[in-house]
């Protein structure tokens, strides 16, 4: 059974999503994969869908920075793995959530075993066996998805903890709603009813992270090397930095440029990480589209949203940023028709 990107979040898709849970949780282990950013959308859908039956477990190479603080703060269950046969033995079939695509897990998946994608990004790179089932719904983040699905078929899943995790994915993949759709108000809703979570005091320890020495001296020393560039209709802002690439594209982009990119190249790999406005991204731009195109070009692997994606690839970073900028020139701006 395949299901793929309805256009909206109907019913049936939950109900095939559910019946095939049902089928092979009652048949042995079904492991739930993160993709291997361990952002904190693919963390927190996992371990909260994999609290809905304990056949599941969450799995995952890592985890990032805010989930990693979500997690202790819940002492949610997650079982870091390496490759495959850190998996159980015996396995029903695998879920993977919010992955694009197989490489994004990070190790090769067993080919045996049915498998079950559940994402919400616009493109996807899956090859699909008749045994296998793809959900992908139109929404913000792949935690709405998991939040629909368990308040209609395992209400008794969502606890304090799940609603926190489900609450803290759907907040940091839609920017604190900045570059959310408007349906995510609804699913918000879904996980804050009949919750005594206080909201704004959950932001605000979501928010609040510290650096160190190290880390700040790093941002700064980004901060100083900050170019500007026009790139046909669009503004970009652009640097490189060591580490908290997302936060400093976060701040770049407070300034008032239509996008900023920060990169960084580690052991041969190179790695972009771009933001753009709510008004850039309404105006036609898509970062998702522009890392897939730089993908194609350089190889490697690029996507994300509309107003926040990425790429990572083994070429220098000067032909990285290039690339970025050429493809990013092509891209019309609606306000200019």
């Amino acid at each position: 059974m395949t299901l793929t990107k309805p256009s909206t979040a109907q019913p049936s898709d939950l109900d095939g999503l559910h019946a095939w849970i049902t089928e092979n949780c009652s048949s042995g282990a079904v492991p739930v994969l993160t993709g291997m950013n361990g952002d904190m959308d693919t963390v927190g859908s996992a371990i909260s869908l994999a609290a809905s039956n304990s056949n599941m477990m969450a799995c995952g190479l890592h985890l990032g920075r805010i989930s990693k603080r979500v997690c202790e703060r819940l002492n949610a269950p997650f079982r870091k793995i390496s490759n495959s046969s850190d998996l159980p033995k015996k396995l029903s079939a695998v879920i993977i959530v919010d992955a694009a695509s197989s490489s994004q897990v990070g190790f090769d998946l067993p080919d045996d075993i049915p498998k079950c994608i559940i994402d919400h990004h616009a493109s996807n790179n899956w090859e699909l066996k008749d045994c296998d089932i793809y959900i992908n719904m139109p929404v913000s983040a792949t935690t709405e998805i998991i939040a629909d699905y368990l308040a209609t078929f395992s209400p008794e899943t969502m606890t304090k903890s799940v609603r926190e995790l489900l609450l803290a994915g759907l907040l940091t993949d839609s920017g604190r709603f900045k570059h959310n759709q408007k349906e995510s108000f609804h699913s918000a809703n879904v996980i804050l009813d009949n919750s005594d979570i206080d909201y704004a005091k959950f932001v605000e320890w979501l928010e609040k992270s510290v650096t160190n020495t190290s880390e700040r001296g790093s941002l700064l020393r980004g901060l100083q090397r900050t170019k500007a560039t026009e790139s046909g209709p669009w503004s970009i802002i652009h640097t490189n930095c060591g580490t908290l690439e997302g936060r400093l594209a976060g701040l770049l982009l407070g300034i008032g440029y239509d996008i900023s990119l920060v990169s960084r190249t580690r052991n041969g790999e190179t790695r972009m990480t771009a933001r753009a406005s709510k008004l850039a991204t309404s105006e036609g731009l898509s970062l998702a589209i522009i890392m897939s195109e730089v993908a194609k070009q350089l190889g490697g692997e690029g996507g994300g949203h509309d107003g926040a994606a990425g790429w990572s690839g083994s070429v220098d970073m000067i032909t990285a940023e290039s690339s970025f900028i050429s493809h990013v020139a092509k891209i019309p701006r609606s306000s200019d028709k």
